[in-house]
């Protein structure tokens, strides 16, 4: 699943194209994704200019002059900018033509994405309850050591969660603990402030520069751009179970928290 270097990466490619056009027209092939495209969206859409395309945690927010499109990929989905009349292959179920002769596409073969059109995006009810971003000043380790205080569960699932902090998926909370030093199955309420202190940083450190290099790509994701992401290259512990530690060599683990795969290292991290 596209996470939110990914989402971000994707937003980069795209708005410089985006933003300031005009769209002429909005072709939708298929409606039925995780909730159906509006019937009305490309009479909602057309005609109008999009002022701004911004991010927040991982839906794309594709604003007009009269109210915003609201974007996820799901689980497999993509944007990326084509030709206006470029034939459509299987699953690129929407394009967003502009006048400028290029066309927004939505492509997305499991169908798990979204596109829901709002007239006041950030109180819309996937947006409304969400944290702050990580690579804000409203996030902070202050606030996860706060936050924890009599929580019981692993502290992996915690930073996953999105009313705590938005965007630390899979990849990145993995990668995170591993930086600094803490085991994924500890409980979130017996961490001390430092840990917490020092587990912010490492977020903030490993989001940015997973978006300076574009993302991870794992299976089939690419940016907007078309290009894909090359922070895979730099993953120390996240799909490499049963390996040895990049650190100390010890052979990494694999263990099963919130119903998703975590790896980690039982000498680096305690």
């Amino acid at each position: 699943m596209p996470e939110l270097p990914e989402v971000e990466t994707t937003r980069r490619g795209i708005a410089p194209h985006l933003e300031g056009q005009r769209v002429s027209r909005v072709v939708v092939r298929e409606r039925r994704l995780r909730w159906p495209i509006p019937e009305d969206l490309d009479v909602r859409l057309s005609g109008q200019r999009i002022v701004l395309v911004e991010r927040r945690a991982k839906y794309l927010l594709i604003n007009a002059e009269v109210g915003t499109l609201i974007s996820h990929l799901g689980m497999s989905g993509n944007l990326r900018l084509v030709e206006v009349g470029l034939p459509a292959a299987k699953h690129e179920h929407v394009d967003i033509e502009l006048e400028s002769g290029l066309a927004l596409r939505y492509t997305d073969p499991r169908r798990f994405g979204a596109m829901l059109w709002s007239q006041d995006p950030y109180n819309h009810e996937l947006l409304i309850r969400l944290g702050p971003e990580p690579l804000t000043d409203l996030f902070d380790g202050e606030r996860l050591f706060k936050l924890s205080r009599g929580r019981s569960m692993a502290v992996k699932p915690f930073i996953m969660d999105n009313a705590v902090v938005v965007g630390v998926g899979n990849i990145y909370a993995t990668e995170a603990l591993f930086a600094a030093g803490i085991d994924p199955r500890r409980e979130a309420g017996g961490i001390s402030r430092g840990r917490y202190l020092k587990l912010a940083i490492e977020i903030k450190r490993i989001l940015a520069a997973a978006i300076e290099r574009g993302g991870t790509t794992l299976r089939d994701f690419i940016g907007g751009d078309g290009q894909p992401g090359y922070f895979q290259q730099e993953l120390f512990v996240y799909g490499r179970g049963g390996e040895a530690c990049k650190v100390c060599g010890a052979e990494l683990r694999n263990v099963v928290l919130g119903q998703r795969a975590s790896v980690f290292c039982p000498k680096c991290q305690s």
